[in-house]
């Protein structure tokens, strides 16, 4: 059985990062194991929440793992929340990356143009540093501006601008950078991947669920980097990773809950069971 180890935080009530990735990736038939960054009562959404940084544990986890000689397939990272953290975290790249295996990072900072509180133009440069160790690096389309200095757009985007954007990104050197998000039709959304080696693109798109949840990427990188250790290529595993995502959004959207709790990607885990089975 593959092991992905994905490092982001956990919030105790709310559906996304760690409480998102672990029972997803498990669902796939896939080893989860953890590395918190810290622990929230509930996710940010929420107010008056308590958050206890687990910043000083990444170094000492990372030690003991090298001392019991443990690999992974996969490293995964989510929300990583200061500079120290991705010190840290670039260094147990250099501690666990083989040959074979396989880092996939989703840069989350921001969203709808916005970095999230507490981020500045600073962060997102120091992000593109540790995107370029990656093999896989999927930003949206806020967090791909904020990392290559580029102005940020509405969509619909044009072809010719995501390409423009997807070689920015791979400029940072990462192996493959995909967009989320990326919308060429009104009415549509999607993912556009480009592969440098190979100058090569791939699109996927979808129609678009008229609602926003939180969450929602967090559901997206965790299908996609789940389905990757099932044999998957990267374009199979955007799409089902995003097929999957919107099944969630509309179910939860059909079901009329509020849109800032998260998704009831839980109802929708069959479905995924059988698209990641489906060859």
């Amino acid at each position: 059985m593959k092991r992905i180890v994905t490092i982001q935080d956990i919030s105790c009530v709310g559906k996304c990062s760690l409480t998102v990735a672990l029972p997803i990736i498990s669902a796939m038939g896939t080893e989860a194991a953890v590395l918190p960054t810290a622990v929230l009562s509930t996710h940010t959404m929420f107010t008056g929440y308590t958050f206890k940084d687990l910043t000083d544990q990444i170094a000492p986890i990372a030690e003991h793992w090298k001392k019991e000689k443990l690999g992974f397939d996969a490293i995964y990272t989510g929300y990583l929340g200061s500079f120290e953290q991705l010190d840290l975290v670039s260094s147990f790249f250099d501690d666990f990356k083989t040959e074979e295996n396989v880092i996939f990072v989703d840069p989350v900072m921001g969203d709808n143009g916005s970095l999230y509180t507490g981020f500045t133009t600073e962060f997102a440069r120091k992000m593109a540093e540790l995107c370029g160790k990656a093999d896989i690096i999927v930003p949206n389309m806020t967090e791909a501006c904020a990392m290559t200095d580029s102005e940020y757009k509405t969509g619909p985007y044009t072809m010719d601008y995501l390409k423009d954007m997807l070689k920015k990104l791979a400029d940072l050197g990462a192996k493959k950078a995909v967009i989320t998000g990326a919308s060429m039709k009104e009415g549509m959304t999607g993912v556009m991947a480009y592969d440098p080696a190979a100058d090569d693109f791939f699109t996927y798109a979808h129609p678009m669920v008229a609602a926003s949840y939180h969450g929602t990427g967090d559901i997206f990188a965790s299908a996609c980097v789940g389905a990757l250790m099932k044999g998957k290529s990267l374009e199979q595993a955007l799409a089902l990773a995003a097929s999957f995502t919107s099944r969630c959004i509309q179910v939860t959207y059909d079901s009329g809950k509020t849109q800032w709790y998260g998704v009831d990607f839980e109802a929708v885990i069959p479905e995924l069971i059988e698209l990641v089975n489906n060859k």
